[in-house]
């Protein structure tokens, strides 16, 4: 599997980053694996390819805090991205792996492939709801999908130093909880990993056999992704129904 540690300058750019490594993929003709890891220089929201800006963000408060808001591609509900939160995209194969064409493998996979490399370091991590991980109840990390025909893409958050004070003031109840959540308020629902980054980067990397350095990422095609649909209005603030976005 290839290894992309890259973080660009903007968040449109880093979102449409994940989404131009899962069209290379489609494009390549074959199998094409790869594993990357980014931080937010500073706090940004991401809602998810169906959810409602107006239901999901505090957006007087973003507005007040300078913290943009942005939409994705996958689905999902909003998450707060920045410093102390590690993101991970990971591009997987149907070719390979046929079994991961049910979403409930595929979440059961890529997680469990997370936890057999944090355990090490967090022993009482767990899956929890669909696709959280946590530990006894807490929630550190937060995930989504996007399924093409021959890839699908796997992105989320690992929360380690992030402040988690920010979850709260920035985002609203989600319309959406799992039942571990039991109707708990952000702050008292959200933590941090105990371990530092480093430790974590090299968990990540080791669960995933990432080896090769991606030195060939598409640049100019992310470029123009993110002028094109990341960094417009209209494309944040859309609203449509679920589709296969999950």
């Amino acid at each position: 599997m290839l290894l992309l540690d890259l973080t660009l300058p903007t968040p449109a750019e880093n979102l449409a980053l994940d989404e131009v490594l899962l069209e290379r993929a489609e494009d390549s003709g074959g199998p094409c694996e790869v594993l990357r890891l980014w931080e937010a220089p500073a706090p940004f929201v991401v809602v998810g390819a169906s959810s409602r800006v107006e239901q999901e963000v505090q957006e007087d408060a973003c507005r007040r805090r300078n913290v943009p808001i942005l939409r994705r591609a996958s689905g999902g509900a909003a998450v707060l991205a920045g410093p102390g939160c590690l993101m991970y995209a990971v591009v997987l194969s149907f070719q390979l792996r046929p079994e991961l064409r049910a979403i409930d493998r595929a979440h059961a996979f890529v997680l469990e492939t997370l936890l057999a490399g944090l355990r090490p370091l967090a022993p009482l991590a767990c899956r929890e709801g669909t696709s959280d991980l946590a530990i006894e109840g807490r929630k550190f990390s937060g995930n989504s999908l996007r399924v093409k025909r021959e890839h699908l893409l796997y992105h989320g958050t690992l929360l380690y130093d992030f402040n988690l004070a920010l979850v709260g003031e920035l985002l609203g109840k989600p319309p959406r909880q799992p039942p571990y959540r039991a109707g708990r308020e952000h702050g008292s629902f959200v933590m941090n990993l105990p371990i530092e980054r480093d430790a974590l980067r090299a968990a990540v990397v080791r669960a995933w056999q990432a080896e090769s350095v991606d030195a060939d990422w598409p640049a100019a095609a992310t470029a123009r992704l993110a002028a094109e649909k990341y960094a417009v209005r209209e494309w944040t603030h859309r609203h449509r129904g679920p589709g296969r976005h999950l």
